[in-house]
């Protein structure tokens, strides 16, 4: 009776090993200093390195100081924190994380950026175990977080950066840039299954799940709103770096972010793609 089992056996065994997903393939960090990670594929994306420097971002001087000196204890293996890049639309946190870390990889080329989707955050404690064994040091970025979908992404967030019985992985830094301080979404009442409301007590607890992850944090770095003279010296400085010249260059930058109905960097930096754009020049962006 084994034998005659042993073919069928034999043809099951095949038949799971097809239908089973091909293992993921090693990472290959040395292809490039950013990636993006695919959870559902278990793949990262090697992408180009960040064009824009450091110096090139003008008005958030204090707060490109302590992400930069956070950032350079983590490369050394010093003592550092988890950053949380907070504050107003257009303000640069994404650009200045990015060009920082651009600025700190110069000198420690074993320090790696990977890129997270904020609607991943479920799968950063498997993420998290994957680098731990790598020798490299990674920044991992999740840009624009928040949590809209409910508690679950935030308990993942928690997992990830508490480690469970392991810890925290000592190779890995998480940042991430929101524009709430607390990382809450915007309506509570509303987020009940299938538009029902879940309770009182539910959503409370929900609320205190999402509030307590920014405790997790403990670097907080806040960005305020651009004044006038900061914006103008934003625009001045991108025009003053690419050599883009305009007799009215201040007035056009004012009508411009009027238009727009905002100060702030990544304004400045739209003004000068279309200043660019009309005479003819080219950015690295």
């Amino acid at each position: 009776m084994t034998h005659e089992l042993e073919p069928v056996l034999a043809r099951i065994a095949e038949a799971l090993e097809r239908l089973a997903p091909p293992r993921a393939a090693e990472p290959d960090f040395g292809a490039a200093r950013l990636f993006r990670h695919e959870p559902a594929a278990g793949a990262f994306h090697p992408a180009p390195d960040y064009p824009l420097p450091l110096d090139a971002l003008v008005g958030v001087d204090r707060q490109k100081d302590r992400f930069v000196e956070n950032l350079q204890r983590f490369a050394g293996g010093l003592p550092c924190n988890h950053a949380l890049l907070w504050g107003v639309r257009g303000a640069g946190k994404s650009s200045l994380a990015k060009a920082a870390f651009m600025h700190v990889a110069a000198g420690a080329p074993d320090l790696k950026l990977v890129e997270v989707d904020r609607d991943q955050v479920t799968a950063l404690p498997g993420l998290f175990d994957i680098l731990r064994a790598r020798p490299e040091r990674f920044l991992v970025l999740c840009d624009d977080l928040s949590f809209e979908e409910g508690a679950a992404a935030a308990k993942a967030l928690k997992s990830a950066l508490e480690g469970g019985v392991s810890g925290p992985p000592a190779n890995v830094l998480f940042a991430a840039t929101s524009n709430r301080r607390h990382l809450m979404p915007r309506s509570h009442g509303e987020r009940g299954g299938h538009g029902e409301d879940r309770g009182l007590i539910a959503t409370a607890e929900d609320a205190e799940e999402e509030v307590s992850v920014s405790d997790r944090f403990g670097l907080w770095i806040g960005f305020a709103p651009m004044d006038q003279a900061t914006y103008l010296a934003a625009v001045q400085g991108y025009a003053k770096r690419y050599g883009l010249k305009a007799p009215d260059l201040d007035r056009r930058a004012l009508q411009w972010a009027q238009l727009r109905g905002a100060r702030s960097g990544r304004v400045a930096w739209q003004f000068i793609r279309d200043l660019a754009g009309e005479l003819g020049k080219s950015l690295p962006l």
